[in-house]
């Protein structure tokens, strides 16, 4: 079974606030891969935590979001 992490366990390991990262599900950049069954946590997966690292180098060079968006909707991210 491939590794599976809660939001909490997103911003551990990325360094990014519950806050960001509630903003970049509600813009589209990352996908919850499901839902926990009883509790209806979203949970993640390491293609996201990978996803999340190139959105961050991203920003870091000053990429504006619209522009991270407008990649990622053309396959680019």
């Amino acid at each position: 079974m491939r590794p599976v992490f809660l939001i909490g366990d997103l911003a551990s390991r990325t360094g990014l606030s519950i806050h960001t990262l509630n903003y970049y599900i509600r813009l589209g950049l990352i996908t919850a891969v499901a839902r926990a069954d009883r509790s209806g946590y979203r949970l993640f997966n390491e293609e996201t935590i990978e996803a999340l690292q190139r959105i961050i180098d991203l920003r870091r060079r000053q990429v504006p979001i619209k522009e991270i968006l407008a990649r990622k909707n053309n396959g680019i991210l």
